[in-house]
């Protein structure tokens, strides 16, 4: 199968399981840590998931499903503690410079943001592509606070691993052949995660066009 993303053949699952078989679960775990911490946005963190339950329910991959949701979440948990702690370093040398671009209202703003709606920006910004790389970082950045974080990071990191992961295994048991298709599953999650961000910047355009008139 040609791969799909970004024309690199690491970033495809299949390609990964042919030529890592027993390391296919290790290297799952590295890239959903470094997409969830290290701001690479573009990794195939849904696509990986959903194929891990995939293959391990046409046993292609013989793994304790178990286990293997137990790492992915660590994986993408430990990722998103390695941002916050980033953006916490980061963030308050910059928000005492107040400089031109980056003011000191604006971090006052997105910290009274995650002090409202930072539980559920933090699980359901989980499941959307770019936004999980990032809203960890932002969390540190507005300084939320550090017990409320991981408890919701937490929540986040297991709803999505469990969830996907899930998914491709319920697929792999039901849906005689599904195997075959995955690069077209592959297009799929991926329209699908990107829904939010189309309705998102929509949403802004809408806003910016009441603004201006």
């Amino acid at each position: 199968m040609t791969p799909l993303l970004l024309g690199m053949k690491w970033m495809d699952p299949n390609w990964l399981l042919d030529h890592y078989h027993t390391e296919f679960i290790w290297l799952g775990a590295v890239l959903l840590f470094i997409e969830c911490g290290l701001f690479f946005p573009f990794l195939p963190g849904d696509t990986l998931l959903v194929s891990a339950g995939l293959f391990i329910a046409t046993d292609k991959l013989h793994e304790n499903i178990v286990l293997v949701m137990v790492i992915f979440a660590i994986a993408a948990f430990a990722g998103n503690v390695v941002g916050y702690e980033i953006g916490r370093a980061v963030g308050t040398p910059l928000m005492q410079r107040d400089g031109r671009i980056l003011k000191r209202r604006y971090f006052e703003e997105t910290h009274e943001f995650f002090e409202k709606r930072g539980n559920a920006a933090l699980v359901v910004g989980r499941f959307v592509a770019v936004v999980r790389t990032y809203v960890t970082v932002v969390a540190g950045v507005a300084r939320m606070d550090r017990r409320r974080f991981l408890l919701w990071s937490a929540v986040g990191a297991v709803s999505w691993v469990l969830s996907l992961t899930l998914l491709g295994y319920y697929l792999g048991k039901s849906v005689p052949g599904v195997v075959k298709h995955i690069d077209i599953l592959i297009i799929g999650i991926i329209a699908l995660s990107a829904i939010p961000i189309g309705i998102e910047w929509r949403n802004r355009r809408r806003r910016s066009r009441v603004s201006a008139e």
